[in-house]
């Protein structure tokens, strides 16, 4: 059957995540009940990561079969109008080879993290954005997520239902990005890597904002990454403020694709 890619934007709210389950609203069921639509009979759809409930992606991944072959802009027209309401959309579309898979191809994902740091509660940014009341040390962060970056066994930052066969993992980038902002100091937190583990990037934003309101110090961070412990994790942060931002391949599977 023709395989499709498609890459898929929503804001992850009213959803208890991206994987299928049974009773709660999810990415992954809202995306398979629109293929029904189109193709009667059960989908499997397959991502390139699982977002956690409340957490966004502006550039989540996935794969879809047809039975029929279909033009790709037609797909993701006919996708977005079963779509709705919900606050999901196929922003690409392409027909990909059967041995392309949207979680094995992947060679990187990027995440970003919001933390806005100011009194008041945010309005317009509601939803998606972290906020601390005080102001963050965005060098001091820094240093600490230099700490992290390399080659590490990351048991301190992974949840314990993580079920990845080992904590080891290479962490790419971990870069602190401070932005002055109409709606006050926000720090934007950038990670990228081959593969992440369960709450990782939610643990080192929430160790990193230690780092930041003086609590903690770059030294601190390396202690808990070498106690090996989750206890020694800083808290972890809420979702709403990290977003999957994109999925890289050895070759873009949306080159000769549609792309809104």
């Amino acid at each position: 059957m023709p395989r499709y890619a498609l890459r898929i934007e929503y804001h992850g709210a009213p959803f208890s995540g991206w994987q299928r389950q049974d009773g709660p609203a999810t990415v992954q069921g809202a995306l398979e009940a629109a293929l029904a639509r189109l193709d009667p009979g059960p989908h499997a759809v397959a991502a390139a990561g699982r977002t956690d409930a409340g957490v966004h992606a502006l550039g989540q991944v996935a794969q879809a079969e047809m039975r029929k072959r279909w033009d790709p802009f037609r797909l993701a027209e006919a996708l977005n109008f079963h779509l709705k309401p919900a606050p999901v959309a196929v922003t690409a579309c392409a027909e990909v080879p059967e041995d392309w898979h949207a979680r094995f191809s992947a060679r990187e994902r990027r995440y970003m993290f919001r933390i806005l740091a100011r009194r008041a509660p945010p309005v317009l940014s509601a939803g998606l954005v972290w906020r601390v009341p005080g102001p963050l040390d965005a060098a001091a962060m820094q240093a600490g997520a230099d700490r992290l970056v390399g080659l590490h066994d990351f048991t301190t930052f992974r949840s314990t239902m993580c079920q990845a066969k080992s904590p080891v993992k290479s962490l790419d980038l971990l870069r602190i990005e401070p932005l002055e902002t109409p709606e006050g100091q926000e720090i934007r937190v950038h990670a990228r890597a081959r593969s992440f583990l369960h709450n990782q990037v939610r643990s080192l934003v929430g160790t990193l904002e230690r780092v930041g309101s003086g609590a903690w110090s770059p030294d601190d961070v390396t202690a808990a990454l070498e106690a090996r412990d989750r206890a020694a994790c800083g808290p972890v942060s809420p979702p709403q403020g990290l977003c999957f931002m994109e999925v890289r391949y050895d070759s873009d599977p949306f080159e000769n694709g549609w792309r809104g």
